[in-house]
């Protein structure tokens, strides 16, 4: 199973949500060749959801070009504190991954 997602989420001054996500993910591109010579395969996150409750406020197509442990950033409307954020994805190899928060 892979690492725990890091999500931050908090109401920020102007009454926005900002959330922070740190995904735990090697986002191999397949175009890396390995010290025997071999090429590394290809394992990216294709695709990550955020959620503020049942409403997907986040939905991210990724590629290639994304580094290793993406982190993203953003902010949305409408969260209160204590009401749930959560953020899941899944790569090209089949695996998935769900975790959430409160907002503070």
């Amino acid at each position: 199973m892979s690492e725990p997602i890091r999500i931050r989420a908090r109401i920020r001054d102007d009454g926005f949500t900002e959330v922070r996500v740190l995904i735990a993910h090697v986002m191999e591109s397949g175009r890396r060749i390995d010290a025997s010579g071999a090429r590394v395969p290809a394992n990216i996150i294709t695709e990550v959801r955020v959620w503020h409750g049942e409403r997907m406020v986040l939905h991210a197509a990724l590629g290639t070009a994304m580094a290793a442990n993406p982190w993203l950033a953003f902010h949305f409307a409408g969260g209160r504190i204590g009401d749930t954020v959560a953020v899941d994805w899944a790569d090209d190899r089949g695996a998935r991954r769900r975790d959430e928060v409160r907002i503070a």
